[in-house]
């Protein structure tokens, strides 16, 4: 079921009066049953698959917290392999076997369409990775084990932030299922107005930017150098209020029941270097993959090639994460080229500004650190939307022809 639907939009104020009229020991199970029918609406076979990682990473993070050694280890990397299997099935498998088929060719071999017709499960992305987050966060000891498989499966399920995050720790949301939440008319109409505002950026602003940047995203060598700009500055908007509308549709709906989810983006585009951009953007998914997947690695506290390769390792799966094509991997390691160029130059840029006085928190040398910002962001956007990397290619080698015609 998607937010900007006439389903939810009937499903979520029957649920909610049905929800704060129900017993307090039955509004988990309630919203746990919710949560099912919401996801079930896509493909209602999908809740098996669903219902077996559940209960993998249910049972993981008990014995986890019982084990030591090397079988509490076993046990995290079980629960994650098994969790991450789902994902690279559904996600990611016909993209290896493309490329499969792509060297075979090469290589003088033909082995046919090895494609299966599968269909991706509504967020399976998302609550893959709150999933993961919740038995590290029990490895590392950050976080008991649920032993409520109904809260634990509610955690996983919670309808409002199924479909595009923001993705929750455990410590964040598993104890809102055992507090109580009362019907608080100022919270409801707070909630209500954030999923308004929502709305608005996905239906009214989101969806009609689309409809430029998908004709001239679908074939960009019929548009000249200002058509492909705007189209590209359309995108970067749509894509900001696409993610950022589902996110406020989250936020409020959660709120109206009485639960806090954390804020995923804050004002990106007024960003002075591309580290802040990235500190504002999606920034429950960037902490993720700072906290599993950065940090891990040595994050910043190494030498500087092994940092180097930190960023660009993480950028690199972040990219892929987004899709299951090769735009979308180097997309992710241009932004994580970005950050290695801005680390590196940092020092040199501080001086350069400082000799023409302008020192830091002046006025432009803040508009000149959006404003590059902002190009060298769209400039990814190119190759994040372009339908290949022959597209991304023109459009970004094109992008200043034909502004006079």
């Amino acid at each position: 079921m998607l937010f900007n639907s006439l389903t939810f939009a009937l499903f979520f104020p029957a649920f909610c009066a049905l929800y704060f009229l129900a017993p307090r020991n039955v509004r988990t199970p309630l919203l746990l049953v919710a949560s099912c029918v919401f996801y079930m609406y896509f493909i209602p076979i999908y809740i098996l698959i669903l219902l077996v990682t559940i209960l993998i990473d249910y049972v993981a993070g008990i014995y986890i917290e019982r084990s030591s050694g090397p079988g509490r280890k076993a046990w995290l990397v079980g629960s994650i392999l098994s969790t991450c299997a789902v994902l690279l099935v559904f996600k990611y498998l016909n993209f290896f076997m493309e490329n499969l088929a792509a060297v075979s060719h090469l290589l003088g071999w033909d082995i046919g369409d090895p494609r299966w017709k599968i269909i991706l499960p509504i967020g399976l992305s998302f609550h893959t990775f709150q999933s993961l987050s919740y038995v590290i966060e029990v490895y590392r000891g950050h976080q008991k084990a649920e032993k409520d498989f109904v809260i634990y499966a509610t955690y996983v399920m919670f309808f409002p932030q199924l479909v595009a995050g923001p993705i929750e720790r455990p410590q964040g949301l598993l104890v809102q299922f055992r507090q109580h939440h009362e019907f608080d008319w100022e919270r409801v109409t707070s909630g209500l107005r954030r999923m308004a505002w929502g709305f608005f950026k996905k239906v009214v602003i989101a969806d009609r930017l689309a409809l430029y940047v998908n004709d001239v995203y679908g074939a960009p060598q019929s548009f000249n150098g200002l058509q492909l700009t705007i189209a590209t500055v359309f995108f970067a908007y749509q894509i900001y209020c696409d993610f950022s509308g589902y996110s406020d549709i989250a936020i409020g709906s959660a709120r109206v029941l009485g639960f806090k989810l954390m804020e995923n983006f804050e004002t990106p585009y007024v960003s002075t270097s591309i580290a802040e951009f990235w500190r504002r953007w999606h920034m429950s998914l960037s902490t993720w993959f700072r906290d599993y997947v950065y940090f891990p690695l040595g994050g910043n506290r190494v030498g500087p090639l092994r940092r180097v390769r930190n960023l660009l390792v993480t950028f690199g799966i972040s990219g892929l994460w987004h899709g299951a094509n090769w735009t979308y991997v180097i997309w992710g390691l241009q932004n994580g080229v970005y950050l290695v160029v801005g680390w590196i130059t940092q020092p040199w840029r501080a001086r350069g500004y400082e000799a023409i006085g302008l020192r830091e928190g002046h006025a432009l040398r803040v508009a000149l650190g959006i404003a590059v910002t902002f190009s060298l962001t769209c400039a990814a956007w190119v190759v994040f939307r372009a339908q290949s990397l022959g597209d991304a290619w023109h459009i970004l080698t094109h992008w200043h022809a034909g502004w006079a015609t």
